[in-house]
Formats: C-alpha cells, structure tokens, sequence
C-alpha cells in the first residue's frame, strides 16, 4: 500500500540534495520522508579550518507537513553557550510561524548558519586553564570539535606523554614491548587527535591568565571552604572515601596450618594472633565466640578455618609422598 507524498516535500528533499549533496541525511518510514538532518557551519568560504563552531540540525515531518509545523531539534552543539542556543531556538519558532504552509528546512538551515558566522568564536570556557576565549587568544579546534587554548593543549599533551612514558617504565620488559604507543587524546571526549606540540608551545599563554587580577581569598571562599571540609569529614566517617583515615580492619590474609602453628607458640600476651584477627575478619566469629571448637554442630559456626595452600603447596606431606608435593597440613 503505497502512501502519497505532498508534491511540496517531495521538492524541498529534491532541492536539499542537489544543494547540500552528502551533508544531508533523508530518514524514511515505509519510503516517506521521516526525519532531515544535516549538520550546520559557519560561512567561511572554502576555508574550513576556520569553522570554529556548529550544530546539527533535526527536522521531524510531523503529519500533514508543510502544512503543520514540523518538530526542530539541535543537537550536538559545539562551541555554542546556552544563551546563544536560545536565541537560535526563538528565531526557529518565529520562523516556523511565519513559513507556516510552505517548506521550511533550507530556510531554517540559513537562519542557523547566520546566527553560527556572527558568533565563530567559542563560547564558554577552556577546560584545561578554565579561561574563557576573548579576542587575541590563540586557540586550536580538534577533529570532534573542542576548544583549547594552544597553550594548554600543548602543556596537557606533553604531560600526558610524560604520565604513559613513566607508568610504561614501570611493567616488566615483555609488557612494555605488548605496550600500545602513546595517542594524543581530546582532554574532553578522549577521541583519537593529532595536534603538532612543537607548533602548539610557541603560542603565548591566554589573555585572561596575564590581565586577570592576583587571586584573593574572599569571604566567600572561605565559607565555601569550611562546608566542603565538613562534607569530606562526614563523608570520611561514614566510610566513604577510600585511602582517607582508614582505620578499619587490614585485609582478610589466608594462612597456612604451620603459620598458625608458630603464631601457637611464640605469641605473646599483647593481642591476640593473627589467625584470629583473620578469622574475626572472615566472619567466623561471632556473637564473641573466640573459637570454632564451641560452636554447635551444623551452626554457621562451626565452619573450620580455610586451610588450603598458601603462595602454593606446603610441602609438609605424609613421609613417602615428600617428592610429589602431598596436599597441606595435617587432616
């Protein structure tokens, strides 16, 4: 059962290919056009390096378009802050008004790229000194579309190779040599990058770290200082930060029968051993039972200590089996 396509749409999509060729996407339902999309840049002529910011634009044809408003989404923003994001969203609903009946997209498409050419410029703020991006800074744009300050880039990227060479020293030989080779990646979405550190070190440094005023611990700080400690210490009591005054029990450790058997004989009367700190540990313990041997038959109790090998076999073994490295400890 075929559906009837209005001739309107069926020349809008026609003309979008012809002008927009690959950037455009068709998504069909049953062979009626469902959803456009086409990513959107700035006028730059040829020059696409210079294309510092962009956005995808989403067209859903909603039923009975042109004659409906269809449903318009940006997605994917980059370099765009929301302020700008909102101006855009308002000129699209203006503009869905009053193209109300005929094919909208191409008309949208050209709002969108006009709003991108008046603002080339990232907005927001570099992630790696913090800094935002003003006229006379030096920055750089990735293959995914990210913003840095050459400066920062080139510093992190070293730094970076820095940390992979140090921690490569420390794997033994056959690692290092299985050992990927260092890739440059974006600070933000860790996506593969390719950048010229030499190049990217000759750049000053931001205009904002030069000319903004020397830091000042204002009131402000201070109470915002005083509530995160006292977060930290509640976090710590409660457990929840790891490595932080940890003073819990050590690690469960396993030990063997002849361990044991030592700790029987030269322990001493300022604590109690080891096997028993573990067994304590292990949950064998309970209810201030100290020893298995008085625990009822068939209780949770009663469970002996583990007694298997420890960093292998004991080759304590019944006489005649010394050689095949008999099974630990006495039964």
């Amino acid at each position: 059962m075929s559906t009837t396509v209005d001739e309107r749409l069926t020349d809008e999509i026609e003309a979008l290919e012809a002008i927009l060729m690959d950037d455009v996407v068709i998504k069909r339902v049953s062979d009626v056009p469902h959803i456009i999309e086409t990513v959107v840049h700035p006028s730059t002529g040829d020059d696409v390096d210079q294309q510092f910011v962009c956005v995808t634009l989403e067209v859903k044809l909603t039923p009975g378009y042109p004659d409906n408003s269809p449903e318009v989404i940006l997605r994917n923003p980059r370099g765009l802050d929301d302020q700008l994001l909102a101006t855009i969203n308002s000129q699209i609903r203006d503009k869905l008004l009053d193209c109300l009946g005929q094919p909208v997209v191409f008309e949208l498409i050209e709002l969108i790229r006009e709003n991108l050419t008046e603002s080339n410029l990232p907005s927001g703020q570099c992630v790696i000194c913090l800094y935002g991006f003003v006229e006379g800074d030096v920055f750089i744009k990735t293959q995914c579309y990210h913003h840095f300050h050459s400066h920062c880039l080139a510093n992190h990227l070293i730094a970076g190779k820095k940390y992979y060479l140090e921690e490569l020293e420390k794997l033994p030989s056959w690692q290092q040599m299985q050992a990927p080779p260092y890739q440059q990646t974006c600070p933000v979405c860790r996506c593969p990058v390719s950048c010229d550190v030499e190049t990217l070190k000759k750049a000053p440094p931001p205009v904002d770290s030069i000319t903004a005023p020397p830091f000042c611990l204002t009131a402000e700080l201070k109470a915002l200082q005083l509530k995160m400690a006292a977060l930290l210490a509640q976090q710590v009591a409660k457990g929840g930060v790891v490595g932080v005054g940890d003073t819990g029990p050590p690690p469960l450790t396993i030990t063997s029968p002849s361990d044991n058997d030592n700790e029987a004989t030269n322990g001493s009367s300022s604590g109690p051993p080891e096997s028993t700190k573990a067994e304590a540990i292990a949950g064998v313990r309970h209810n201030g039972n100290s020893s298995n041997d008085n625990s009822s038959p068939g209780s949770p109790h009663s469970r002996p200590v583990y007694r298997g090998p420890y960093r292998g076999f004991n080759r304590r073994g019944k006489p005649g089996r010394r050689g095949r490295g008999a099974a630990a400890g006495p039964r």
